[in-house]
């Protein structure tokens, strides 16, 4: 059975496989694999009745086990709309398990938290800081661009998936509280579709000092 990712951005219809693969490599559940993700824009995630109808679209897919809600919380607080989206989309999918995860405040942040290990990566500078406060910046797209060599700009739809691939999760988990959401979610549809997860889980190299 397979996990049936639901995205908002160009970016994230890329980058979500690779990023819910090495998840699932982490864990070693070489038995789940991603399904290629539904595109859907704000209104359609933060909506109820076209939230379901994506739901409906999602459960029809091949071999979808599990199904997990990724978009960007924007100028929305992560921990008032995720919720609300959590219920209207699980009350849908049941008794398929089902996930939403906002990035606080773009999936760009993750990249902030962790921009040392993607130096020399699609135009980042080798000398190129993490940002002291990743989940802060309004536009974190353009923080990445501020962290690139010059006469580079950031392509969502072309850096996200590569940058996705590199950046140090485990840096991530511990700067990023959305990110952290995201590895507790994904090891809970994980072990919904029969994985067995490692202990600890996520790797005690991961939490924060």
């Amino acid at each position: 059975m397979n996990i049936q990712p639901i995205v908002e951005g160009h970016g994230e219809v890329g980058a979500s496989s690779v990023l819910l693969r090495r998840l699932r490599d982490e864990i070693g559940a070489f038995g789940i694999d991603v399904n290629p993700p539904i595109r859907r824009n704000r209104s359609q995630l933060t909506t109820e009745v076209q939230l379901r109808t994506s739901i409906k679209l999602a459960r029809a897919q091949v071999d979808c086990g599990a199904i997990l809600i990724l978009f960007d919380s924007d100028d929305d607080c992560p921990a008032e709309l995720g919720p609300l989206v959590q219920s209207w989309a699980q009350e849908e999918a049941t008794p398929i398990p089902c996930v939403a995860v906002l990035a606080n405040r773009e999936y760009e942040a993750w990249f902030l938290a962790a921009i040392e290990s993607l130096r020399g990566v699609r135009g980042i500078r080798k000398d190129a800081d993490s940002h002291p406060d990743p989940e802060s910046p309004r536009n974190a797209k353009g923080q990445i661009e501020k962290r690139m060599t010059a006469r580079r700009s950031y392509s969502e739809v072309v850096d996200q998936p590569a940058l996705t691939a590199k950046f140090d999760l485990a840096l991530a988990h511990q700067k990023c509280r959305s990110f952290r959401h995201l590895v507790k979610a994904f090891g809970e549809l994980a072990v919904a579709l029969g994985a067995t997860l490692p202990d600890p889980w996520p790797p005690s190299e991961w939490e924060t000092e």
